[in-house]
């Protein structure tokens, strides 16, 4: 079989996603597939068509391989593809839409205003900062509207500090997420699986930084894990489940992780969900798949096993 293997493209997830390809790469000729990485640019389309792939396996992060793009493209072509469809990416890779469904879903998710750029320069939006500090309170966890591994978040301690992280949160995109802080355990659950998915072993996250960010993601030492995480039986059951709820309310196939802050009450809160993983040495879907006896070469297949069966 002819996997192609997308990579790399121009987000600004670039080397995390030439890590993750690369790794997947060498997994895939481990188990004895022809597969060919790809680089993504603007000739992939046509490099795709001239080497006729049996199945593309998406390495791609961040903006045109988590947004639907690459995967409405690859439905034109009619390549199969690993991991979730076009809906699922479109709603996920937007936190606000996403954070609309969980609320729909009764998900619990921490409280939130979105605002975009227009709502600034068209409508004063910058005034209403005040009534926002006083709904959600300090510190306020500011987010770009969409993008990956952290990017863009900052946490505005004052008053002061929220217009320049709202500033810095619109140059990755045109809406930003005003998000309260919820004090708590730092969780990752990995969700593998089609028919019948699972929620592998939770992951817990212990930063050295403030908060887990781009660095603290993908910086050895910086960040240690425990998995599985330091919970109850219970807990950790709940935890799963509202995982594997956000999987199945977003419409997600064969891969997911959600990321989730446990509050001082017990509460999963759910922050977001990811539709292509990291597979880095760092990634947390590895690591919570090999705390499950599942190695990485093996986790890899069995997501072109999934893949290759919708074909």
């Amino acid at each position: 079989m002819k996997i192609a293997v997308l990579m790399g493209g121009r987000s600004l997830e670039r080397e995390i996603s030439l890590k993750s390809g690369r790794r997947i790469y060498e997994a895939l000729k481990e188990k004895g597939y022809n597969a060919v990485p790809f680089d993504v640019d603007e000739e992939v389309v046509n490099k795709l068509i001239k080497t006729k792939p049996d199945l593309v396996y998406i390495a791609l992060h961040g903006k045109y391989g988590e947004d639907g793009t690459i995967q409405e493209l690859l439905e034109i072509l009619r390549i199969p593809y690993t991991g979730p469809g076009v809906y699922a990416n479109i709603v996920s890779f937007d936190k606000v839409i996403s954070k609309e469904i969980f609320k729909l879903q009764g998900i619990p998710t921490p409280d939130s205003y979105a605002l975009s750029t227009g709502s600034f320069k068209e409508m004063g939006a910058s005034s209403a900062l005040g009534n926002a500090i006083k709904s959600l309170g300090l510190p306020i966890v500011v987010k770009p509207g969409s993008q990956g591994s952290a990017l863009g978040i900052s946490y505005a301690k004052n008053k002061t500090e929220l217009p320049q992280s709202i500033i810095r949160a619109l140059s990755y995109g045109d809406k930003v997420l005003l998000e309260k802080h919820i004090d708590g355990t730092e969780l990752a659950v990995s969700i593998l699986g089609n028919n019948h998915p699972k929620a592998l072993p939770v992951v817990e996250i212990v930063t050295k930084k403030e908060y887990f960010d781009f660095e603290a993601r993908y910086t050895m030492g910086v960040t240690e894990y425990f998995v599985p995480a330091r919970l109850s039986t219970q807990v950790t059951k709940k935890v799963q489940d509202t995982a594997l709820a956000v999987h199945e309310a977003l419409h997600c196939r064969d891969v997911s992780r959600v990321d989730i802050i446990l509050d001082k009450n017990g509460t999963p809160n759910v922050l977001e969900l990811n539709t292509s993983p990291g597979m880095t040495e760092t990634s947390l879907l590895p690591m919570a798949a090999k705390e499950d006896g599942i190695s990485f070469s093996d986790l890899v297949e069995s997501l072109v096993k999934m893949a290759k069966a919708r074909s």
